[in-house]
This record gives structure tokens, C-alpha cells and sequence, in this order.
């Protein structure tokens, strides 16, 4: 039986900042202020993600400069991984690398190989301010390195190359948004 209400259900929908939006090109801040008003972000956060049949969110991704992000992703043995994480800071990302397919909420409908280690560790606190250390393989390593690039003010579209981010960029130019994004798939 269930002890915590699911995340997210008392958490509105919020407009996600699409590739091009200066929010995601710049580094996060830290969080400083604990209590209902973070708590209130990280219920949105989960409410906007599981909206966008996503498996993971940075506040910039909604248009919030702050260090935080919200996942429910599975590894590579389906094992499911549900929480938040603030402040967090990727502090290993090792064992091989694979490229794999990549997408984001930020540009949606898009994805592309990107190259990503198969195990990361990421560490912060929870909206309590409690010590958090995350531990990922295969698929949730991706997501915890994607999380922590978007916090850094990079989207996977930064770290594609050759002739996958030129695909890309087409991609993009031929999507709604891309008019507004081709300039910074190319920087």
C-alpha cells in the first residue's frame, strides 16, 4: 500500500522552454530558499513531465533558473526510479560509453545518437534539505547526465557532432519551433 500521495497530481502543467530559449543555455542557479514554494516547483515539475510522457525534467525546462530536477525512468533492467533531486552536482559518470538515442522534452519529436557514460552518480539534498546520492545504469545513467547538462545550461543537441547534429539541425529547422532554435543548434 501506497504511503505518499504519486508525485505530481496536485501539480500543474506548466509551458516547457523549447530548444533556442535563453533559460536553457544558461547555468542554473542554486537553490537557497527551502519550503512550500520549492515544493509547489517540484510537484509542477512532475505534473508537466508525466504530461509530456516524459522521464525527466529540469526547472529551466519550465523556465525556472534553479538547480532542481524531477525523473521517473527506468534502468536497463526496468527497474522504475522515481524522485527529485536538488542541487545536484554529477559526481561520476564512468564505466563504457554508448551512443544512443537521445530526446528532450525541450525539443520534442527530435532525437539523436548521443554519446553518454553507463553509470552516473549524481548528489545533492531533497526539498528538505536532506542528503540525496542517486547511482544509475544503462538508461537512468543517460537521464541523470542529461538532468544534470540541462542545470549546466547544455541540451543533448550540444554534444551530438558530425554528421548526426547536422541531421539534427535540419530536424529542427523543419519543425514549428526550429526557426527560433537553428541559431543555438549551431553554436
Amino acid at each position: 500500500m501506497r504511503q505518499r500521495p504519486i508525485p505530481g497530481t496536485t501539480g500543474l502543467v506548466r509551458t516547457m522552454s523549447l530548444l533556442g530559449d535563453p533559460v536553457l543555455h544558461s547555468p542554473c542557479e542554486e537553490v537557497t530558499a527551502f519550503g512550500p514554494a520549492l515544493d509547489r516547483l517540484i510537484e509542477d515539475m512532475f505534473a508537466t513531465m508525466y504530461a509530456a510522457e516524459g522521464v525527466g525534467l529540469a526547472a529551466n525546462q519550465i523556465g525556472v533558473g534553479q538547480r532542481v530536477f524531477v525523473y521517473d525512468c527506468p534502468d536497463d533492467e526496468d527497474v522504475r526510479h522515481v524522485g527529485h533531486i536538488v542541487n545536484p552536482r554529477l559526481v561520476a559518470a564512468d564505466g563504457d560509453e554508448f551512443r544512443g538515442p537521445e530526446g528532450c522534452l525541450s525539443l520534442p519529436g527530435l532525437e539523436a545518437g548521443t554519446v553518454r557514460f553507463d553509470r552516473a552518480v549524481v548528489e545533492g539534498v531533497s526539498s528538505a534539505g536532506a542528503p540525496v546520492r542517486i547511482e544509475g545504469t544503462g538508461f537512468f545513467a543517460r537521464c541523470l547526465q542529461h538532468e544534470c547538462d540541462h542545470l549546466d545550461g547544455t541540451v543533448y543537441a550540444d554534444r551530438v557532432t558530425g554528421l548526426r547534429a547536422r541531421r539534427l539541425r535540419r530536424a529542427i529547422r523543419k519543425t514549428p519551433w526550429g526557426a527560433r532554435a537553428a541559431g543555438a543548434a549551431q553554436n
